[in-house]
């Protein structure tokens, strides 16, 4: 089979491959002129199989009138005069109820598993360098109240294989000494051992590099592409700046640019931009300041990593900003906290990022076959854990297009 996949992020380069390595003919089309240019270029870098709580969740609602009313809140709201906002905006709400989040949070730890097992793989079969390590995640909370109520996210996310550990303060500064400047602001964290950190673009970049290698690839970069062209319930041909390409299935990879590909065929999706910033902190050989477990300072809602000899940074959801230019004051604030929480950190040669995730309300994934066209499939709305869910996502794919066994039930992650 032919198959066209769409799009050059960690999810589409992660698809081709995959689909590649079945046997099929692979086009992969993409309007950069390298792979990971857009959301996949600097993300938290955390693999955070573990932790897949969507953002939609029973204690998010109580939150945001306080959240929009600070200057100093990790996420910002900017109303537009969008029904698809306002749509968006009321799934999600509808979504936070305690049910919907609990069954989302098991669904997305089957997927995220699979992911990982898929990755560790991958890993196995391919030499890649993208400063992969397994380094275990603290999420570190400030709250005594907030700690006991992730006790319950433990006890639950036990019962679908997760190995976590509650610790208290001084238990979390003696496996992460850099979060001594916390001090008593510092309750505890839940500590998982399994979590592993990696540098996303440079992952996509070494897999897109074995892809060109195969001889039933063709990559076609620099070459936007301007419509599907349908035919009764086939998609017959892709249409790009530098011709048509035909194929058997075509593959959407494509983010938030989903949309604009699918409403011309009468198919919309629930997918809407969540911003967000990241920060790339050049490290020494030796640094000491910077933690060596990946963190989540949980009521900030900021991430560490470690990739490579890089501090990754990552914070912040602005709903409703049109594009993914770089807020200056939104930078800053970022860094006002950082230095607060590590202040012997140097970000003198700080490298900000602002990235544009394309969220669902659920925070699930759309995975399968589209409304639209028969041979038209969806592998969109991976949000901010694009990363961690790409090796499982394109296996989900690759099963479904080629009629293989399913590694795990795709009906929670339909379009």
């Amino acid at each position: 089979m032919r198959v066209c996949v769409i799009g050059a992020g960690v999810v589409g380069v992660t698809s081709a491959y995959f689909l590649a390595r079945q046997g099929h003919d692979v086009v992969l089309v993409d309007s950069q002129a390298r792979p990971a240019e857009v959301s996949s270029y600097a993300n938290g870098g955390q693999l955070s199989y573990s932790y897949v709580a969507p953002l939609a969740g029973p204690g998010v609602l109580p939150s945001v009138p306080g959240w929009l009313l600070r200057q100093d809140s990790p996420l910002r709201f900017r109303p537009r005069l969008d029904p698809h906002q306002w749509r968006w905006c009321l799934q999600f709400a509808l979504a936070c109820r305690a049910s919907v989040a609990k069954e989302s949070t098991a669904q997305l730890l089957g997927l995220s598993y699979l992911s990982r097992d898929v990755m560790h793989t991958l890993l196995d079969q391919e030499n890649l360098d993208f400063g992969h390590l397994k380094n275990g995640k603290l999420i570190a909370y400030r709250s005594a109240a907030l700690l006991d109520k992730a006790r319950a996210l433990v006890a639950y996310q036990a019962g679908h294989g997760a190995e976590q550990q509650v610790l208290d303060a001084a238990q979390t500064l003696a496996m992460e000494p850099a979060l001594a400047a916390m001090g008593s602001n510092l309750a505890g964290a839940i500590y998982t051992p399994s979590e592993e950190a990696g540098d996303c673009r440079q992952f996509t970049e070494g897999l897109f590099d074995r892809l060109q290698a195969l001889g039933n690839v063709e990559c076609s970069m620099s070459n936007p592409v301007t419509g599907l062209q349908r035919e009764g319930r086939r998609i017959v041909a892709v249409n790009t700046r530098h011709g048509d390409v035909g194929a058997d299935a075509v593959v959407l990879a494509t983010g938030i640019g989903t949309r604009a590909l699918l409403q011309p065929l009468g198919h919309d999706v629930p997918l809407y931009p969540l911003k967000g910033y990241s920060l790339s902190v050049p490290l020494a050989d030796d640094d000491r300041v910077a933690p060596r477990i990946s963190v989540t300072d949980y009521e900030r809602r900021i991430v560490y990593a470690r990739v490579g000899k890089v501090l990754r940074i990552a914070a912040m959801v602005d709903i409703g900003s049109a594009n993914a230019d770089i807020d200056p004051a939104r930078v800053a604030l970022l860094k006002r906290q950082v230095r607060e929480a590590f202040p012997a950190l140097d970000l003198t040669q700080a490298i900000p990022w602002a990235g544009l995730r394309p969220a669902t309300p659920t925070g699930k994934p759309l995975i399968g076959q589209s409304h639209a066209a028969d041979n038209l499939w969806l592998n969109i709305g991976q949000g901010a854990l694009g990363f961690t869910l790409a090796c499982g996502s394109a296996a989900l794919l690759t099963a479904q297009m080629a009629g293989l066994e399913l590694p795990l039930d795709p009906a929670p992650f339909r379009p």
